[in-house]
């Protein structure tokens, strides 16, 4: 079904339960020749569940090593027809190197089943975290929002267009780094694109009215994101998928006297919600604008708690 390659696992990282660090003694070496399988990995808890497959905590054997590995059943990649996109979400995901997006380090398959081993994030979905606490500090948002202006930055420079950054899509580590996970919907391209996809409420105009899009989607996702950090809901969310559309096309953005948020804040949204693509803040500025200096984490490490 697939022509599948595997990469190999530094073997000189162990799990301390807070974080990997390298350990004194080198584990034996691997031979990256040959390929992983599932008898090479100690299975723990389920970390998720997807409509294509599940996610389980697991350790490489002879290191102990600790990955997230993802399940994907290949009777739903040939229902849904998602060979290519999964070809490339792998391709393009293994060959980024960031500490704001989340590492794949390999994959195999059996007769069955495909199996991607993911870098584990300690702290799960910013999803939970948000919907836990209702909305973020301006400190907790203008450190995600900086971390991942970093990483889509770095993203861009290798023609990485994300296409779906969202709450569900962002997991944390132990000390609450962000990390970028999921590339599904990403494309590597120096040429505009014009496929309409992604997810309803953070989709950009030019993608809601088919027009050619680039990196500047990923720009307006920031600015959504910004704002449902802050509040908690993003900003053109409606009863259905007609009105959410109008009301991105109009830019229909207003700002609730609940929770307070500051004007510095504000003005980074409405520089980020802009219709004409190119008139959006660029990644350079989003990370010189006065409200990210002033409140985010220059280390990317964020506190859980509001």
């Amino acid at each position: 079904i697939l022509l599948l390659r595997s990469l190999s696992l530094s073997p000189s990282l162990q799990w301390t339960g807070k974080k990997m660090e390298n350990t004194s003694t080198e584990a034996e070496a691997r031979d990256p020749n040959k390929p992983w399988s599932l008898a090479d990995f100690e299975i723990g808890k389920p970390l998720g569940k997807g409509k294509f497959g599940r996610v389980y905590l697991a350790r490489e054997a002879k290191s102990h090593f600790v990955v997230a590995l993802k399940v994907i059943f290949k009777e739903q990649i040939e229902k849904y027809k998602l060979h290519h996109q999964l070809r490339r979400e792998m391709e393009i995901q293994t060959s980024l190197d960031h500490p704001n997006i989340l590492r794949l380090y390999g994959w195999f398959d059996d007769d069955e089943r495909i199996f991607l081993i993911l870098e584990y994030a300690h702290g799960g979905e910013l999803y939970g975290l948000l919907k836990k606490n209702g909305y973020l500090t301006e400190q907790q948002a203008a450190t995600y929002i900086s971390s991942l202006s970093q990483a889509l930055a770095y993203c861009h420079g290798k023609c990485v267009i994300h296409r779906d950054i969202k709450p569900e899509n962002l997991l944390l580590d132990h000390e609450g780094r962000l990390k970028i996970a999921d590339f599904g919907w990403s494309v590597q391209s120096s040429n505009k694109r014009k496929t309409m996809c992604g997810t309803l409420d953070y989709l950009a105009p030019e993608m809601v009215e088919n027009k050619d899009h680039d990196y500047a989607v990923d720009n307006w996702t920031l600015g959504i994101l910004c704002y449902e950090f802050l509040y908690g809901n993003p900003p053109f969310e409606a009863d259905n998928q007609h009105d959410t559309f109008k009301r991105i096309l109009k830019i229909d953005l207003s700002f609730p006297s609940e929770p307070n948020v500051s004007e510095e804040a504000k003005s980074l949204i409405t520089q980020l919600l802009v219709k004409d693509p190119s008139k959006r803040l660029s990644i350079q500025k989003i990370l010189q604008h006065p409200w990210i200096v002033k409140n985010a984490d220059p280390k990317g490490v964020c506190l859980s708690d509001k």
